[in-house]
């Protein structure tokens, strides 16, 4: 019996099915294990809802994007992809870089305003802001809004900041 040879299309399709059922199981085990994370930390104080709520969120982001960097190194790395395929996927990698260090840098503005905690996630479209207060007042807002212009290119509509409370 012959084995028949797979087109360079179909090893793509393959290799990027492959990558998305990975981003599906990671998530669905970070998801997991991240409900059974104790809810004492090492030196026997109690861990926080809210404590967990931003580290849980940070987790996840980081395995999103780790899921991201490796469809992207897939794609460079396979033997198939074309050049402009490789450009695309290199401009992207530079892209998530860029993000990773703008949402970082936005994060540690944010709680220097007097915030505890900060989850800054960018998209194309908007920017979302969640802070560790059960309640904003609208100079608090104003002063997150103010940090989030000054060091991006998105305008006040396009920015969503939200209270997060353990309540």
């Amino acid at each position: 019996m012959k084995i028949k040879k797979l087109s360079a299309n179909a090893k793509k399709v393959i290799v990027l099915c492959s990558m998305v059922a990975l981003l599906i199981v990671t998530g669905t085990l970070n998801f997991v294990l991240n409900d059974k994370i104790t809810q004492s930390g090492n030196d026997g104080n109690t861990v926080t809802t809210a404590e967990t709520f931003f580290t849980s969120c940070r987790a996840e982001r980081e395995t999103a994007r780790a899921e991201e960097f490796a469809l992207l190194d897939a794609i460079l790395s396979s033997d198939t992809s074309t050049e402009e395929l490789i450009a695309s996927a290199n401009e992207k990698k530079l892209e998530l870089i860029d993000v990773i260090e703008r949402e970082l840098v936005l994060e540690g503005l944010v709680k220097a305003q007097g915030f505890e905690d900060a989850v800054v996630t960018m998209s194309e479209d908007n920017i979302n802001v969640v802070v560790s207060q059960s309640e904003l007042t609208s100079e608090q807002v104003a002063g997150i809004l103010s940090v989030i212009l000054s060091e991006t290119d998105y305008n006040a509509t396009q920015v969503v900041v939200v209270p997060y409370s353990e309540e």
